[in-house]
């Protein structure tokens, strides 16, 4: 099946899915579009931002896509299940995979979640965690900082702990939990600030990896897995700044675009 992977974000934070479906399955070809230019989507209305996630999948659509991977957590709770009912073909979002790594991984029980204003108002993770275990604590709180911080490519650093500190200072006074959801695919480039804040009792969660995993088992069922090597050009398409993007591309896969020959990146109007 030569046909693509499509993944869909509202901004930059989606390429640490990329990386890991990369890595996952090599032999897939990816098509990304990061919507950085109106992001954050986490502020806006559930109207407005259900209206852009359409843009993006319509843009996806016209190249002929097999799959769709939602790797934005506002959207996927804002878009996902209405997309599941009117697209041709498999479509999956980060929130369930992420709960399901949550819920593996603590072991009092307690749980925290952050993420957009919007992923968090939505209650989409507490629900997903509870309706595998309703005895688990989950403690929710909305970080708006990150999301710009990341996009502007500040990434650590005195002015990143700084930010990280002072809007984790709730969730460290809440219960002792042990497990902590990056509610938001950017939120993986402030792993390492947010876990010398949270410390290394407290694990960490990105709903890359296991997003990763249930994408190839999607695939594997729909008969739509490309098993055998060939060379494959993924592209990367951005509605706002290309040196931004680039540099938090590099800082994802460790190498500028031109060592990864088979990358094409370029700007879009959608």
């Amino acid at each position: 099946m030569n046909r693509a992977i499509g993944v869909l974000d509202s901004g930059v934070g989606g390429l640490t899915v990329v990386y890991e479906l990369m890595r996952q399955l090599p032999n897939e070809k990816i098509i990304y579009v990061g919507d950085t230019l109106r992001c954050p989507y986490g502020p806006r209305p559930q109207h407005e931002v259900k209206q852009f996630t359409l843009e993006l999948v319509q843009f996806l659509m016209k190249n002929n896509i097999k799959m769709i991977v939602i790797a934005c957590n506002t959207a996927t709770a804002y878009a996902l299940e209405d997309l599941k009912k009117t697209l041709p073909i498999p479509v999956i979002g980060v929130i369930k995979p992420g709960a399901r790594a949550a819920i593996k991984s603590t072991k009092n029980k307690k749980v925290g979640i952050i993420g957009t204003e919007g992923t968090i108002k939505s209650n989409a993770y507490p629900n997903a965690l509870h309706q595998i275990n309703t005895e688990l604590e989950v403690t929710t709180l909305a970080c708006p900082l990150f999301v710009p911080m990341v996009e502007k490519g500040i990434l650590q650093g005195k002015k990143a702990k700084e930010v990280v500190a002072d809007t984790l200072t709730p969730l460290k006074k809440a219960k002792e939990i042990d497990t902590l959801v990056l509610g938001c695919t950017h939120y993986p480039l402030l792993e390492g600030t947010i876990k010398a804040v949270m410390g290394e009792e407290v694990q960490i969660i990105s709903s890359s990896e296991e997003t990763a995993r249930e994408t190839s088992t999607i695939l594997e069922v729909h008969q739509l897995l490309h098993k055998n090597p060939r060379n494959i050009e993924h592209h990367f398409y951005t509605t706002g700044d290309l040196n931004i993007f680039m540099k938090i591309y590099r800082s994802i896969f460790n190498r500028n675009v031109g060592e990864h020959p088979n990358i094409h990146i370029e700007n879009i109007i959608i």
